[in-house]
């Protein structure tokens, strides 16, 4: 941040009175701006033991599958949120059955939620965000084209979890040396 949103003025970063780590602080106005991490909310669908994946179609990551999620908006819930990601990458409509997985990614600012839910049809299809929409089994999952380590770790959750029934809420932080490589590619020499 180079400028106030408030006032246009010159922003410098510095630690405001009573805080404890730097903030981009209006000169002018006195206006600080507090940077907060992005939440992503998404669902897992299913469908008699098949999961919904879809195949990007935008950067970062394009072709590479994921579960339908994204960033949130203000006004909604993570909820709302997560019917509305599916509904705009998959058209999926889906009924919820309660927050599933939670990942913590401080690295890179980032926190994300999963439900776990079941497809209410199947008129599914590749929103604007999407090249393909599929359903796969255990055994047929891309697992080397998944675009996210936080979509892997879902899916293995679930595969797991299905054999008990018991589908707990999962909750991890996922701490990643900096890199300019996705954590599942190898780094380059």
């Amino acid at each position: 941040m180079n400028f106030c949103s408030q006032c246009g003025h010159k922003v410098s970063l510095e630690i405001p009175e009573g805080d404890d780590r730097k903030r981009h602080v209006c000169g002018s106005c006195e206006t600080i701006h507090y940077q907060n991490p992005n939440i992503i909310a998404g669902c897992l669908p299913i469908h008699e033991g098949k999961v919904l994946l879809c195949k990007r179609a935008i950067e970062p990551r394009h072709g590479f599958w994921t579960l339908p999620a994204g960033f949130m908006e203000n006004g909604e819930t993570t909820e709302q949120g997560a019917l509305r990601e599916s509904w705009e990458e998959a058209r999926a409509n889906i009924d919820v059955h309660g927050l599933y997985t939670m990942f913590n990614l401080p690295q890179i600012n980032q926190v994300y939620l999963f439900y776990r839910g079941t497809l209410s049809d199947l008129n599914f299809g590749a929103g604007t965000e999407s090249l393909e929409v599929a359903l796969f089994s255990e055994d047929e999952i891309p697992w080397r084209e998944l675009a996210f380590p936080v979509i892997k770790k879902t899916l293995k959750h679930y595969f797991a979890d299905r054999v008990s029934g018991e589908y707990p809420i999962r909750n991890e932080d996922l701490i990643y040396p900096k890199f300019t490589h996705t954590p599942d590619e190898p780094q380059k020499s």
